[in-house]
């Protein structure tokens, strides 16, 4: 490869931008290809790089979660976008939540102001060979893959393409929410009480599920075939499990007693803080293929919404993934195509976090190719090894997309209480990290 050609990275989403991030910061040019605001998405509503389309959470921040154990692990390997969430974080107890247009313009702001760094903006129908580029090429072009690019994904790795569908939870104006009818607290009073809480007595419940059963949903285009993320299912789809599927989900009243009484409600609505002037609200795992004007109807039957004005409505969207294990060698790079790397959702990860993860490692693996230096793979007992194998390792007839989990980590090989096993996890996976990094110093 040559080292003045640089690395190509088609995508600005989170896992393009993080490429671009690691590429730069090892003395490596980077041509970005961004689409929009050219061309935008179903989802998308700026020219941003890295806007993030759902929620505005990464998750937990605790470093004993799975999640949290990556972030910590991103942070030490330089990552922009764990920079980026910490200038911009808003307040959401022991999760890691960000002001979405201050996030979006800070790595935006970072990566044009690069001298390494050309943005260019445009669509890009075929996949860039590395033989024309001189450099490597990192296709992190996320959920919303635009069609022509999708077909040249699919003639390049065939029938093995697959498709599942994301759902983007409604957000809420604060000043239209009741505040009489709800109340502030984390789970189990974790935090200072950053949620808002919207209870629901036993009758409120069946009326709000009845509403939603009877609901019109959008309907699916020809094309589409409905198959969901497990970790991100419309409450809908959800609902059509059992009338008491949502009350052991995202409306579990577990630990959130009503300051008021003293008592735990039938059922709970959470509320997230979406910015950090707090005006805006949403609807915590309300993921929704509603019309929007059974969004109006159904969602104001929630205690302290009667009046609730809609920022945003929920939608659904069509999601891509390459079956990974099939395509992907544990660097990211494509098997049978050197020097041509994926990363973001198109790998098989779901996640925000994930995503910018795949990102990184194909960022650093590019990086290292125009140096004239081997990939690497990350240690099974981090984070950010945990995910390579799940997507390398899987058997490919059942694979599926995964957020990072404990159940992806290798045996602790010892007992341990359960407790405590978070933190066992996250003890082994920074020293390992710390290996790692210190051989990737010196080579």
């Amino acid at each position: 490869m040559d080292p003045a050609s640089g690395v190509t990275i088609v995508g600005g989403g989170l896992a393009g931008c993080e490429a671009a991030w690691q590429a730069v910061s090892r003395g490596c040019p980077v041509r970005l290809l961004e689409m929009r605001p050219q061309v935008t998405t179903p989802a998308h509503t700026t020219g941003l790089l890295a806007e993030l389309v759902c929620s505005n959470s990464l998750r937990s921040a605790e470093i004993s979660s799975a999640i949290g154990l990556l972030k910590e692990e991103m942070r030490q390997l330089g990552s922009l976008i764990m920079a980026a969430a910490a200038e911009t974080e808003v307040p959401a107890g022991k999760a890691l939540a960000v002001d979405r247009e201050a996030f979006a313009s800070a790595v935006t702001g970072r990566l044009e102001a690069h001298p390494l760094v050309t943005v260019v903006r445009r669509e890009v129908a075929t996949i860039p060979k590395p033989e024309e580029t001189g450099g490597p090429v990192v296709i992190a072009t996320g959920p919303l893959t635009s069609p022509a690019l999708t077909a040249a994904l699919q003639d390049l790795v065939g029938h093995r393409q697959l498709a599942f569908y994301d759902a983007i939870a409604p957000i809420v104006a604060a000043d239209s929410i009741d505040r009489t009818q709800v109340y502030s607290a984390s789970r189990y009073q974790d935090g200072p009480g950053d949620y808002l809480n919207c209870p629901m007595d036993a009758g409120q419940y069946q009326t709000f599920i009845e509403a939603l059963a009877g609901a019109q949903t959008v309907p699916l285009r020809d094309f589409e075939e409905p198959r969901y993320f497990e970790g991100c299912l419309p409450i809908e789809v959800m609902l059509e499990r059992g009338p008491e599927t949502l009350r052991f989900g995202p409306m579990k009243p577990v630990g959130l007693p009503d300051p008021r009484t003293g008592a735990l409600p039938h059922a709970v609505v959470q509320l997230r803080q979406e910015n950090r002037q707090a005006d805006a609200y949403n609807l915590v795992g309300f993921q929704t293929k509603l019309t929007y004007p059974e969004q109006d109807r159904v969602f104001r039957l929630i205690p302290g919404l009667a009046a609730a004005s809609f920022l945003r409505y929920g939608s659904i969207h069509r999601n891509t993934f390459v079956c990974a294990p099939v395509i992907l060698e544990p660097t990211l790079g494509m098997k049978g195509q050197p020097g041509l790397f994926l990363a973001g959702q198109l790998t098989g990860v779901e996640g925000y976090v994930e995503s910018a993860a795949m990102g990184l490692l194909a960022g650093i693996n590019a990086a290292r190719l125009t140096a004239g230096l081997a990939p690497v793979v990350p240690p099974p007992a981090t984070a950010l090894g945990s995910l390579i194998t799940h997507l390398t390792m899987s058997e490919a007839r059942h694979f599926q997309p995964s957020n990072v989990n404990f159940g992806l980590f290798p045996a602790l090989g010892r007992k341990v209480p359960r407790r405590l096993r978070g933190a066992e996890h996250a003890r082994r996976a920074l020293e390992a990290l710390a290996a790692w990094r210190a051989c990737l110093a010196e080579r």
